[in-house]
């Protein structure tokens, strides 16, 4: 069974079980009916995948690797806040008409700050202290910016990233404010897995764990019969990934650059409705 597999399974059962349901909420998220996107949430989940044992990816359903990848670095590598420098339609929604999400995500990635060492955005401290300062306990990103939220189209969900070297592994905290746990919670975790190898081979280090840590993880009403359905299949053995050696440079890495091998999954044939 994939650890991925295992804790989500885990978690959903433990959401439907002991959640709490915001029924009598006026929530914000909508339907594409217009109805109100209701979720039943538990507080605080802490999640760990050890990247030495194996790469996390669910196998009870089919996930989309090389479109995670390439949102991922669309945020991390282009530092893009406009659809149009990414290759698929997951950002549509919170998109003005030219196509940007205002100053989130990879705008803030991209904003330069003033150290001793020079003039860098977040990615690039990050890439200077894993090569020159692994030691450091200051090595980390974080996307929520209060000056900025009213100009974000909305605001981060997975919002910091910490990295933390011990001896030759790194190892990285991802923490989230709020997590759709069916359209989201593989997703998610399977993306920044990628990206803690993709620092690790590009700094001369091993990837060691990824802890996830969770604020708001819930569940929509409409997604809960889709959710019964996924954690009651047996999952399969979690593929291997195979990231090019030769990439040596962060801005070098494309989707292509990452590939699971022997992924095996089930399929989903009902459509996920989205609420936004």
């Amino acid at each position: 069974m994939s650890r991925a597999d295992e804790l989500f399974i885990q978690n959903c059962k433990d959401i439907l079980a002991h959640g709490t349901w915001d029924t009598d909420l006026p929530v914000r998220p909508r339907w594409e009916d217009g109805s109100p996107a209701h979720t039943v949430k538990r507080f605080g989940i802490v999640d760990r995948y050890d990247l030495r044992e194996e790469f996390p990816v669910q196998t009870i359903r089919r996930m989309a690797f090389k479109t995670s990848l390439d949102e991922l670095l669309w945020i991390w590598q282009k530092k893009s806040n406009n659809i149009h420098d990414l290759h698929s339609r997951i950002w549509d929604a919170w998109a003005d008409e030219s196509g940007s999400i205002g100053k989130a995500y990879g705008y803030q990635l991209g904003v330069k700050h003033h150290y001793p060492e020079g003039d860098m955005d977040q990615v690039d401290r990050v890439l200077y202290d894993l090569k020159h300062q692994p030691w450091s306990r200051r090595i980390l990103t974080s996307l929520y910016q209060h000056a900025d939220l009213h100009a974000m189209r909305l605001y981060p969900c997975a919002w910091s990233m910490t990295f933390n070297v011990s001896g030759r592994t790194l190892n990285a905290v991802l923490n989230q404010r709020s997590q759709d746990m069916l359209t989201a919670n593989g997703w998610n975790v399977m993306q920044y897995a990628a990206l803690v190898h993709m620092l690790a081979q590009v700094s001369g280090l091993d990837a060691g764990e990824l802890v996830h840590v969770i604020a708001d993880a819930h569940i929509y009403d409409r997604h809960v019969p889709i959710v019964e359905e996924l954690i009651a299949r047996a999952p399969y053995d979690a593929p291997r990934l195979w990231i090019d050696p030769a990439v040596d440079d962060f801005y070098a890495f494309t989707p292509d650059s990452l590939r699971l091998e022997g992924y095996q999954y089930h399929t989903l044939d009902r459509p996920i409705p989205v609420a936004v």
